[in-house]
C-alpha cells in the first residue's frame, strides 16, 4: 500500500511539472487606454509574461509607449489640459483655434474656416463697384521690378544646352541601315514629294499626313496645292448637301387607292407629311383590314397620337397582307407601344416593326419587360425597332428574334429541297 502511495504522489508531480513548462512561453496580448478629464486618449499595447507554478503566478509586463515625431508622449498623459487652457489669454485662444480644425460636420462653415474678417460691412453686394474696384487696384498696383530690363534678342538668365548624347547611342543609329537594292534606291532619291506622300498613304502612314492628300492619293486625284510635309494643316471644308425635298405624296389619294385595294400600291410612304388630320388618319386605317396587296406602311413623323394609335393596333389585327410597319417620332405612349405589339400576335404577316422615338425617351423596366414576353410569343416577328434600355429584354428580344429567323431559314431550305427533288422525280419519269 505504501508503495502505491509513493506512485500517485510521484505521478502527481509530473503532471504539475509538465503543466508549468507549457505555461511557461503564454503571451497574452492587451490593449490599455487611458483616458483623461480633458478626453485625450493614449493608447499602448502591453505583452504580459505568465508563469504559473503550483503556488504563485509571476507576471512581466512590456510596455511600448506612444510616439509622435519621434517622441515619447508618455510624459503628457497626467498633465491637465484645462488648465493649461485657463492659463491662456483671448488672443492666444483664438490663434490656436486657427491652427486646428475642428472637422466637425454640425459646425457652420464661417466657424470651421480659418480666415476671419473684422471689417464691418459696407451694405449688400454690388458686383458692378466690387468688379470696378478690382479693376483699379489691379492697375494703381505697380509691377514688380525686373532684375534685368528686356531687350529684344538677348537671353536673360542661363540658356538651356542640352546634355551631350552618348557616344554608344550615336555609334548605334550609324549603324542603323536598311537596304533596299539599288534600284528602289534610286527611285526614291529622284522621287518628287507628291510622290512620296502618295507611297506613304499606300503603306498605311495615316499619322505623317492630313484626311484631303489621304484620299487624294487613294483616288488619285493628284496631291492639293501647298499641302506638302511642311505645309500647314487646314480644317476640311464642309460640304453642303442641299436637303431633301418634301414628301409629295397626295394622302387623299392614296387613301382612295387603298380602299379600293389597288395591286399597285405595294409601298405607302407618309413620312413627314404633318399636316395629316385625325380624320383623314382614321379613313386610311378603317381602310387597311380591307386591302390585300399593301406590305409596307410608313408612318414617320406624321404627328401619330394615341388616339390614332389604337385605331391601327385594331387594324394590325385584321390585315392581312402588311409586313413592314413604320411608326417612328411620333406622340405614342408607352403604354399604346404595348398595345401596338400585342397586335402583332393576332397579325402574321407583320415582319417588321419600329416604333422608337416617340415622346417618352424611357419606357421603364414593366413597359420593358411586357414588350419582351409579347416578342417571345410571336413566331412572326424578324425585326424590332425599339429602344430598350434593360440588358434583360435586350439580349432576351434579340435571341427570339434570331431564333426566328434561324426556323425561316430552315423552312426555306427544306422548301427547296422539296422543290429540287419533285423536279429530279418528274424529269426521271419523263425520261422513262
Amino acid at each position: 500500500m505504501a508503495d502505491t502511495a509513493n506512485d500517485k504522489n510521484k505521478s502527481n508531480s509530473n503532471n504539475d511539472e509538465n503543466e508549468e513548462n507549457d505555461n511557461d512561453n503564454d503571451v497574452i496580448e492587451e490593449e490599455e487606454s487611458t483616458t483623461t478629464t480633458t478626453s485625450k486618449k493614449t493608447s499602448q499595447w502591453r505583452k504580459t509574461r505568465t508563469t504559473k507554478t503550483s503556488s504563485t503566478t509571476k507576471t512581466t509586463t512590456l510596455t511600448t509607449p506612444a510616439k509622435l515625431y519621434g517622441k515619447d508622449l508618455s510624459e503628457y498623459d497626467d498633465v491637465d489640459v484645462e488648465s493649461l487652457l485657463a492659463q491662456l489669454s483671448p488672443e492666444e485662444i483664438t490663434i490656436l483655434a486657427k491652427e486646428v480644425d475642428p472637422d466637425d460636420n454640425f459646425l457652420p462653415p464661417d466657424q470651421r474656416c480659418g480666415y476671419e474678417c473684422t471689417k464691418e460691412a459696407t451694405g449688400p453686394l454690388n458686383r458692378k463697384q466690387l468688379i470696378e474696384h478690382i479693376n483699379k487696384q489691379a492697375i494703381e498696383t505697380p509691377d514688380q521690378p525686373e532684375f534685368e530690363p528686356y531687350v529684344q534678342g538677348k537671353v536673360r538668365g542661363k540658356k538651356w544646352v542640352p546634355p551631350p548624347r552618348d557616344a554608344r547611342e550615336i555609334e548605334a543609329e550609324e549603324q542603323i541601315a536598311i537596304d533596299m537594292g539599288e534600284e528602289y534606291e534610286h527611285a526614291l532619291n529622284d522621287a518628287t514629294q507628291e510622290e512620296i506622300i502618295d507611297l506613304a498613304a499606300i503603306l498605311g502612314f495615316h499619322s505623317m499626313m492630313n484626311q484631303d492628300q489621304y484620299h487624294a492619293s487613294l483616288l488619285n486625284k493628284g496631291q492639293p496645292v501647298g499641302l506638302g510635309w511642311d505645309g500647314i494643316t487646314k480644317s476640311t471644308q464642309q460640304k453642303l448637301f442641299p436637303s431633301d425635298p418634301p414628301n409629295s405624296t397626295d394622302v387623299e389619294e392614296s387613301i382612295k387607292r387603298v380602299k379600293d385595294d389597288d395591286n399597285k400600291l405595294i409601298d405607302l410612304n407618309l413620312n413627314n407629311i404633318k399636316n395629316i388630320s385625325d380624320e383623314k388618319l382614321e379613313q386610311l386605317f378603317a381602310a387597311l383590314p380591307q386591302n390585300e396587296h399593301l406590305e409596307v406602311l410608313s408612318l414617320t413623323n406624321v404627328g401619330l397620337t394615341d388616339k390614332t394609335a389604337l385605331l391601327l393596333a385594331e387594324a394590325i389585327e385584321k390585315s392581312k397582307t402588311l409586313r413592314v410597319l413604320n411608326v417612328e417620332t411620333n406622340f405614342i405612349s408607352p403604354p399604346v407601344i404595348v398595345r401596338l405589339v400585342q397586335a402583332l400576335l393576332k397579325c402574321h404577316t407583320i415582319e417588321e416593326f419600329r416604333a422608337s422615338n416617340q415622346r417618352s425617351a424611357v419606357l421603364g423596366n414593366k413597359i420593358e419587360m411586357e414588350i419582351t414576353n409579347l416578342v417571345e410569343k410571336n413566331s412572326s416577328l424578324l425585326r424590332l425597332g425599339l429602344h430598350l434600355e434593360f440588358n434583360d429584354a435586350r439580349h432576351r428580344v434579340a435571341a427570339h428574334l434570331q431564333r426566328n429567323i434561324d426556323r425561316i431559314r430552315k423552312d426555306l431550305e427544306l422548301r427547296l429541297q422539296f422543290r429540287f427533288f419533285n423536279n429530279l422525280q418528274r424529269k426521271s419519269t419523263r425520261i422513262q
